[in-house]
């Protein structure tokens, strides 16, 4: 009896099916905080990363171990590295901060709906992050900064659990010392050393220097988080069709077809996970949806 054995699979049908994971390696990593972490890739065989926007986000997939979608958090512009900043909480986020550089990990995307740079031309610009909502807003912020002169007032507003949760400490330093740009850093715990602001992210709603009537809000963080700092910006007089949320949930595919990630009516992998506020108001309102 002959011996069949599987032809392998064609570059081809790799770039076209968004089920087929494309290897990656790891060129860089580091613990950005004691529990989060950022993985810098490369393709494995060379070449350019596929162009995303910013609030997309991936399927990364550890081998022998299982997959998760990460946002992604590096800049649009840069076609070389691909950059994934996560928490190191569950079982494959634990086995992916314990690769070492060269190792390999496989990455289907990018999927989801981008964050309204676009639309905000001309506005001014809010964007409230807590804790490890920060990652998937980064992209939008570097690319807000690259066409700074399209827009009014851009408002950064940051809250972490503790000065040790701050996330791109660094960055955010570099983005504060900018003359035309609005950074406000708060904790809800502080320690003896900290000299900024102790409270949670929404009390920063208030004293914000932004237009309510021409702005667009750009939101993510714990669904918590974002219910209360949704309805402040609300209360500032921003609409609700004018301020936009990330959400996570328990994606799988990621192109819409096993339905874990059904919020409502939408499937957060394909309809997101960037929704507007309006359009998902009613859900984020619901125990348990």
């Amino acid at each position: 009896m002959a011996l069949l054995v599987a032809e392998p699979i064609s570059t081809s049908v790799i770039a076209s099916d968004p089920m087929i994971p494309k290897l990656y390696c790891i060129q860089h990593a580091r613990w950005d905080t004691n529990d989060t972490f950022s993985v810098e890739l490369t393709p494995s065989g060379g070449g350019d990363i596929p162009a995303f926007e910013a609030g997309q986000f991936n399927m990364v997939y550890v081998y022998g171990v299982g997959e998760i979608p990460i946002s992604i958090s590096g800049d649009p512009a840069r076609r070389d590295t691909l950059i994934h900043t996560t928490r190191a909480v569950g079982t494959v986020t634990r086995a992916m901060s314990e690769l070492k550089i060269g190792d390999t990990l496989g990455v289907r995307g990018p999927f989801g709906t981008a964050w309204p740079v676009e639309i905000g031309r001309g506005k001014d610009i809010v964007i409230v992050a807590g804790g490890i909502g920060l990652a998937p807003l980064r992209p939008a912020m570097f690319r807000i900064l690259a066409m700074r002169e399209h827009y009014g007032r851009v408002v950064l507003l940051y809250g972490a659990r503790s000065p040790s949760d701050v996330l791109y400490r660094k960055q955010l330093e570099q983005w504060r010392a900018h003359f035309d740009l609005d950074v406000f850093v708060t904790v809800d715990r502080a320690t003896s050393n900290w000299r900024g602001s102790v409270g949670l992210v929404t009390q920063l709603i208030v004293r914000a220097p932004f237009d309510p009537q021409n702005s667009i809000a750009m939101v993510c963080g714990p669904e918590v988080m974002m219910r209360f700092t949704t309805m402040e910006l609300e209360k500032r007089g921003i609409s609700g069709d004018n301020i936009y949320v990330s959400l996570e949930r328990n994606m799988k595919c990621g192109v819409g077809l096993c339905g874990h990630c059904q919020f409502g009516p939408e499937f957060v992998c394909k309809d997101g996970p960037v929704f507007r506020h309006s359009q998902v108001k009613y859900f984020l309102s619901k125990w348990e949806v």
